[in-house]
């Protein structure tokens, strides 16, 4: 079998009272799905620390995890905390995911500023650092650009060495980052410099390759311990690929033929989709994907089939 096995992740980011939230956990768990993920974001979304704790309360063996907090909207020391107590309510189920932030809009309604990307980054691999000691031992110095940490006890989680930490990103400095020091790497396409968006020019398989190569050369000899997850934009599980590939080009502003390559869409029949997954885990070893839950019902045959082969 080649890389890791597969399992599959819902992404719920949808307000919802909490019976239904609760409810949506339940159902994901029941679907086969092995972890429940959320998003950092403002804007029309649970926040994550409770929901995430609410969903694991709600459930036995789903796994929960942010995909992924943007360091800028919390102080690592205060992170990490929160991580060792979801770690612990949940019994041993969370995994953090971590990113630099990049959707300037939120930044600037929130009164936050939008440093320039190497910035960004720079403090998110201290905040890394932070949060991987202070979940790990028992008390953490640390003195950068950007936090300094004294002397502070930490709150290690369940998990041990510490929860698995999955560092998100699409351009060459976090992803060489995430090849250093995370234990799953989000690959994404990256966002446009203005932090408008998502670079519809970055979503083909050669610029996944080149992902790839920046992760690698930055692992080293760990790399075929890593494990590889993509957040895909859209799956459509249809018996009419040809017009969802046409309708998911239109909304991509992009052509069919991308669209049907894009490691980021998978459009076809249950069958087909299984197929197109086992390939690309063969050529990009990527073994971990993660599905918006508007597209989770529809995915379920897939995520029946695959999980853990």
């Amino acid at each position: 079998m080649p890389g890791h096995p597969f399992r599959f992740g819902l992404v719920a980011r949808s307000l919802a009272p909490g019976e239904t939230w609760a409810d949506k956990a339940r159902r994901a768990e029941h679907l086969g799905y092995a972890i429940l993920t959320m998003p950092d974001h403002f804007r029309n979304q649970l926040a994550p620390v409770p929901a995430l704790t609410a969903a694991a309360l709600a459930t036995t063996r789903l796994r929960v995890g942010s995909l992924v907090f943007a360091v800028d909207f919390h102080h690592p020391a205060v992170l990490a905390r929160e991580v060792a107590a979801i770690d612990h309510l949940s019994g041993g189920r969370f995994e953090l995911g971590l990113g630099a932030g990049w959707l300037r809009a939120e930044y600037e309604e929130a009164g936050i500023r939008y440093d320039a990307a190497g910035t960004r980054i720079e403090r998110l691999a201290e905040a890394v650092a932070i949060i991987k000691g202070l979940v790990g031992r028992e008390r953490v110095t640390f003195a950068g650009r950007h936090y300094t940490i004294t002397d502070l006890e930490g709150r290690p989680g369940i998990q041990r060495p510490r929860p698995p930490i999955l560092i998100g990103g699409g351009g060459r400095r976090t992803l060489t980052l995430a090849g250093r020091e995370a234990d799953a790497v989000g690959l994404v396409p990256r966002a446009r410099a203005d932090g408008s968006g998502l670079d519809w020019d970055d979503f083909g398989a050669d610029a996944l390759l080149e992902k790839l190569e920046w992760v690698r050369a930055a692992a080293g000899g760990r790399f075929a311990a890593l494990e590889l997850n993509t957040l895909i934009q859209a799956a459509v599980v249809t018996d009419d690929a040809a017009t969802a590939a046409d309708q998911l080009a239109a909304r991509f502003h992009t052509t069919r033929e991308l669209v049907r390559e894009c490691p980021y869409a998978l459009v076809g029949t249950a069958e087909a989709i299984c197929e197109i997954v086992r390939q690309r885990r063969e050529r990009y070893g990527i073994s971990y994907l993660s599905i918006f839950e508007q597209d989770a019902e529809a995915f379920a045959p897939v995520v029946a089939k695959l999980s853990g082969t």
